[in-house]
């Protein structure tokens, strides 16, 4: 069985996330959305809702399961036996960013890390742009899946 993983903090979910887990599905026969918990970072949304944005997002999907994690990567795909870490780039400046944690995380174990390009259409979408319009009234809904909603 082929597992991976695709970390993030989703913090919301976006439209980018939603094209690169779509499209990963395609590649695993199990996809792990695995939320990182950090608890020096602050965070816009509770776990619990950004849990239920990727559940209620993907409720339909039986390959996509939904697990929280602290800690290294690399230590959690061990420990659920994931071989493959799933990333998104959207423009060079992500590809070395994500080049750099690839390969350390190649030198602590044995997982790879498979990249995916953003849909065209959606590779300006990042958490933080939603986050900011969120904060200023702006309509975040063309930014995220239908699941996300603020109240």
């Amino acid at each position: 069985m082929r597992r991976a993983i695709f970390p993030g903090s989703f913090d919301p979910l976006t439209l980018g996330h939603h094209d690169i887990i779509s499209r990963g599905i395609t590649l695993f026969d199990e996809l792990i959305i695995a939320v990182g918990i950090n608890a020096d970072k602050k965070y816009m949304f509770t776990l619990d809702q950004r849990l239920g944005f990727i559940n209620g997002a993907f409720k339909n999907e039986p390959k996509i399961k939904v697990m929280t994690y602290e800690g290294l990567t690399v230590d959690f795909c061990e420990k659920i036996g994931a071989e493959f870490i799933l990333r998104g780039l959207r423009n060079p400046a992500d590809f070395e960013f994500e080049k750099a944690i690839a390969h350390t995380n190649r030198k602590l174990s044995e997982i790879e890390t498979v990249f995916l390009l953003t849909s065209s259409g959606k590779s300006y979408i990042s958490s933080s742009i939603v986050r900011d319009v969120i904060r200023n009234g702006g309509n975040y809904s063309i930014l995220v899946p239908d699941s996300v909603k603020v109240k």
